[in-house]
């Protein structure tokens, strides 16, 4: 005769463990696509506090030099930004911003109508494409 309460205990015990195993191989998955979401998250702030950091410091160059019109780069922490300054008629300028941390890129076009004395801001956006 077969002892069925062991069987029983036995069948008991793998039921529990590979539903036990099935909640935490779940929560390890969830937990490491979390992880990779707060990471592209964090790199996305830090991306549009560059482009920010880096628009300023081309409206600076614009306010230095009503001439100036080009492109430069800045890398600052774990990220590089890249402003360009397009010269139009008059004191009208164009200046795109381009900030990356990582994978995320943050992009900004900034439309001005006027430099001197004050620099007129028509436009400050963030924007998908130029």
């Amino acid at each position: 005769m077969i002892n069925n309460r062991g069987f029983i205990t036995l069948l008991s015990v793998l039921l529990i463990g590979a539903v036990g195993f099935s909640i935490g191989a779940a929560l390890l998955w969830f937990g490491v696509g979390n992880s990779k979401t707060s990471l592209a998250m964090e790199q996305s702030t830090q991306a549009r506090w560059l482009s920010d950091a880096c628009a300023e410091e081309a409206l600076e160059q614009v306010r230095g030099n009503t001439d100036f019109f080009g492109q430069a780069n800045i890398i600052l922490g774990d990220g590089t930004c890249t402003y360009t300054v397009i010269k139009f008629a008059g004191e009208n300028r164009q200046i795109t911003i381009l900030g990356t941390v990582g994978t995320i890129t943050r992009k900004e076009k900034i439309i001005l109508d006027a430099i001197n004395p004050q620099i007129h801001i028509i436009s400050w956006q963030e924007v998908p494409d130029f």
